[in-house]
């Protein structure tokens, strides 16, 4: 329901806080896949800060920050 909201209207850019933190990690790859296409649908950005490693494989760029920098 979260990811159906943060479509409306068309946005430029969706920004997740943890989308997978309660999922397990086959359900966690769907709801990245989804993103990622509708990213790719909509021509848009899809911002995502995550502590879950078994994602990073579907993002396109990955930035790591640790102690407030950005490494």
């Amino acid at each position: 329901m979260a990811i159906a909201r943060a479509l409306t209207g068309s946005p430029q850019i969706i920004m997740a806080d943890e989308p997978t933190a309660a999922l397990d990690s086959h359900s966690g790859h769907l709801v990245m896949e989804l993103l990622r296409g509708l990213a790719k649908e909509q021509g848009c950005t899809v911002l995502i800060v995550t502590h879950d490693p078994r994602i990073l494989d579907l993002a396109d760029r990955v930035a790591h920050m640790e102690d407030g920098v950005l490494k």
